[in-house]
């Protein structure tokens, strides 16, 4: 009985995934090989492998490293301290509750903090540099990406590490292993599954920022996501915009199945089972 009821269950499921997912992705097909007429093309095709958008999509690929790579190297100390830390589920909420705020106001408290009349620059007149023209710079995009991104980091690389058994590392320690070769053999491989799962929450998002790009860096930085809004809204090409969209879907998809996890010991113990 369980077995015939089970299909009715999944009809919302399948029904949401049909008109939320699979229908835009098909819409966005369809108006790639569109022009601006609405006639069939495939010169939006032919144009995204200009110089352009090639150097556009090094550019986002390049900024979207940086922010992963600044994001890891924040986020993996700070889930590490956390899981020695006494208050540990206290600490990890006070690091979460800032992604629970709208992102257009955190970005326009950027710009009120990196302003000409900011703190930021009323810091570097206070030490003797100066004022600084901080916004719409590369440092300042980076900068606050990488904070909203960063709680997004920090907690799959934290569920990782709390879920190693101390065990392992006193016996790696017991057989004369130094800190840094206990973390390399050790406590990194067996937490690699929360880097990759941060890769994905932070480097996917990072291709298609937008917002940030318009308000902090100033339209000086061009990702992928400011390609497709100036198609859609700008210029109202929607080929070329839905175009851009299907490569960086196509990029998304490409990223998620090179960080997918691969848990085989789970497989080998359900085999054993």
């Amino acid at each position: 009985m369980k077995n015939n009821s089970r299909p009715l269950y999944m009809v919302p499921y399948y029904l949401w995934i049909a008109l939320f997912v699979v229908a835009p992705i098909v819409l966005i097909g369809y108006y790639s090989f569109l022009d601006l007429d609405g006639n069939f093309t495939l010169d939006n095709y032919q144009n995204y492998f200009s110089s352009v958008y090639l150097r556009l999509t090094l550019s986002s690929f390049w900024y979207a490293f940086l922010i992963t790579f600044f994001s890891i190297l924040i986020a993996y100390p700070t889930a590490y301290w956390l899981t020695k830390t006494k208050h540990k589920q206290l600490w990890l909420l006070l690091i979460i509750i800032p992604s629970w705020i709208n992102l257009l106001l955190k970005t326009y408290a950027f710009i009120g903090i990196f302003g000409l009349y900011g703190p930021a620059n009323k810091f570097l007149s206070m030490i003797g540099i100066g004022e600084q023209q901080i916004l719409f710079t590369d440092f300042s995009f980076i900068f606050v990406s990488v904070y909203i991104f960063i709680p997004f980091m920090i907690l799959p690389i934290f569920n990782s590490l709390d879920k190693l058994n101390p065990a392992l590392i006193d016996a790696s320690r017991d057989l004369g292993a130094s800190s840094w070769m206990t973390f390399r053999k050790v406590v990194f491989p067996l937490a690699i599954n929360g880097v990759k799962s941060g890769v994905q929450a932070v480097f996917i998002p990072a291709l298609s920022l937008f917002v940030i790009t318009r308000l902090i860096a100033g339209n000086k930085v061009i990702t992928l996501g400011t390609a497709i809004e100036q198609q859609f809204l700008v210029t109202q090409n929607w080929g070329m915009g839905s175009t851009i969209a299907v490569f960086l879907i196509l990029f998304m998809f490409i990223i998620m199945m090179a960080t997918g996890q691969k848990d085989k010991g789970g497989a080998e113990h359900e085999k054993v089972k």
